[in-house]
């Protein structure tokens, strides 16, 4: 029996540190030693769930190549239990620039995203069957197993999705919010929407978020000012900050939280997360609930 199944969001963060954002527009820029390392949402949250105490697996593709290489190798690093299939078209990859401050500019490379499902429903299904609860990452190969995942949801599986940047009109990423008890979406894209939007997906809770500023549960009818927590140090990179929110309410509603209260403790997780270069978090610096 797992906390928490990952389903998707594998692949590598190419890390770069520039001296601001915008960068200038010259022939080059001298920066810090480049970094590849296991990255983009799936992990994110996982690593984090991971470092929060839960007991984790995660289901996805990934390529037989150098960047496979450094997703595999970071996982036998954990207690994670990865089931994993070769993806014939290479392993999903960002391009991270992180200014000074930390903040963060991702340019995204989903590879052959959209392609066919690497595993046969049932085996997905049985998975999802022996998860308390399962948090579905936006991949295009999940979209079209998420009626099967709804019907396994229905037995009393707890699950979430992030929408990231969507702008409440995009089509694509509607099934998933449909799917989720919890949906998390970026607040930049939605702007004075968001109150709306969330009311659309309604009666299952929203959180809104919206990085240094915090993040807004929308939650039966109310909306509810998630303040951001202070970090315990610097802020060296913001990269994966999202998906630790994530893993702190999934860690926090396991263990018996209200939905406020996960939230609370979900922005002192990703605060904790901003102090440390990468996802894959030391013993003891994500704060335990």
């Amino acid at each position: 029996m797992y906390d928490l199944l990952v389903i998707g969001g594998l692949g590598v963060d190419v890390r770069v540190r520039v001296p601001g954002l915008p960068l200038p527009v010259v022939d080059s820029v001298t920066v810090e030693p480049i970094d590849l390392r296991i990255g983009n949402t799936g992990a994110g949250v996982l690593l984090a769930a991971h470092a929060l105490g839960l007991r984790v697996a995660v289901v996805d593709s990934v390529g037989a190549d150098p960047a496979g290489d450094v997703v595999r190798a970071a996982l036998r690093r954990t207690d994670v239990t990865a089931v994993l299939a070769d993806d014939p078209a290479g392993t999903r990859r960002s391009v991270n620039l992180v200014d000074p401050a930390g903040r963060r500019m991702s340019l995204y490379d989903p590879r052959a995203g959209d392609g066919p499902a690497p595993f046969p429903v049932d085996r997905l299904a049985a998975l999802a069957r022996d998860a308390a609860h399962v948090h579905v990452s936006i991949m295009g190969w999940v979209r079209g197993l998420l009626p099967a995942l709804g019907d396994v949801l229905a037995e009393g599986v707890g699950s979430s999705t992030d929408l990231h940047d969507w702008d409440g009109h995009n089509p694509y990423h509607r099934p998933f919010a449909d799917l989720a008890e919890l949906v998390l979406v970026s607040g930049v894209a939605l702007g004075d929407r968001a109150a709306a939007v969330a009311a659309a997906l309604a009666p299952r809770p929203v959180l809104v978020t919206r990085g240094a500023d915090g993040a807004d549960l929308h939650l039966g009818g109310e909306i509810r000012r998630v303040p951001a927590a202070t970090p315990p140090g610097p802020v060296v990179d913001t990269n994966g900050a999202g998906d630790a929110f994530a893993a702190g309410i999934v860690a926090a509603r396991l263990r018996g939280a209200t939905w406020p209260e996960a939230a609370g403790y979900a922005a002192r997780v990703a605060a904790a997360a901003c102090t440390h270069d990468g996802m894959e978090y030391p013993p003891g610096l994500l704060p335990r609930p």
